[in-house]
């Protein structure tokens, strides 16, 4: 009975901390969307405008929380070469909305891990410096090429999306290196196996893909 406690208990606490949020500002005349990518320990903030389509930045990392602060250290930070930013408290406030859809499949944060060629799957080390990351929560993803040695920055994407039945659809809201981008819709094909999720369809430049991502364990 006990353990079936500590069980419940986690799992509300996982739930209160994973989630995505959403708020408002303004500057130089621009309504900047605010969204915010976090689980049990990493936290990505992205700003973009929607109308006209413009990406400002992205910037995330592990995080550890005190009420309602977050101290993020950085693993990328789109904006370095400006800020000079590592490392940034930010605090939750009134403004951030709770935009969270239900749970669905493929939550998590996922490594670009291979390719299935003609001659079967060619894997890359996950664990190497260059990593380009997927995460995914609750119908929003963003996916993020980076180098953690480096603190490189090599760009970025995202929106909202759905998986279900083995089908997986894109919703393009922020395109880091083409805003002409924004608004395209991407089906493909998914299956998860093991701890591996295969990705099939074709690019946002139409190049037939077929894509190999593994969990991320930390």
């Amino acid at each position: 009975m006990k353990s079936l406690f500590f069980t419940f208990f986690f799992l509300i606490l996982f739930g209160l901390k994973a989630q995505v949020f959403s708020f408002q500002s303004n500057e130089n005349q621009k309504g900047i969307t605010h969204r915010i990518l976090m689980d049990q320990n990493y936290f990505v903030e992205t700003q973009f405008v929607s109308d006209p389509p413009e990406f400002i930045l992205t910037r995330g990392g592990f995080y550890t929380q005190s009420g309602e602060e977050f101290m993020v250290d950085f693993e990328f930070n789109s904006n370095f070469e400006k800020d000079g930013l590592k490392q940034m408290k930010i605090e939750k406030t009134k403004k951030w909305k709770k935009i969270s859809n239900s749970p669905m499949d493929l939550n998590g944060k996922w490594l670009m891990a291979g390719r299935m060629t003609d001659q079967g799957e060619r894997r890359r080390d996950t664990s190497a410096p260059r990593k380009t990351m997927k995460f995914l929560w609750d119908g929003y993803f963003q996916w993020i090429a980076f180098n953690t040695e480096t603190f490189e920055f090599f760009g970025s994407g995202g929106g909202f999306y759905t998986a279900e039945n083995g089908k997986y659809t894109e919703h393009i809201e922020y395109f880091s290196r083409d805003n002409s981008r924004v608004g395209a819709v991407l089906p493909f094909d998914y299956s998860l196996k093991d701890s591996d999720w295969h990705h099939q369809g074709f690019s946002s430049k139409g190049d037939p893909m077929h894509e190999i991502w593994s969990i991320r364990k930390q």
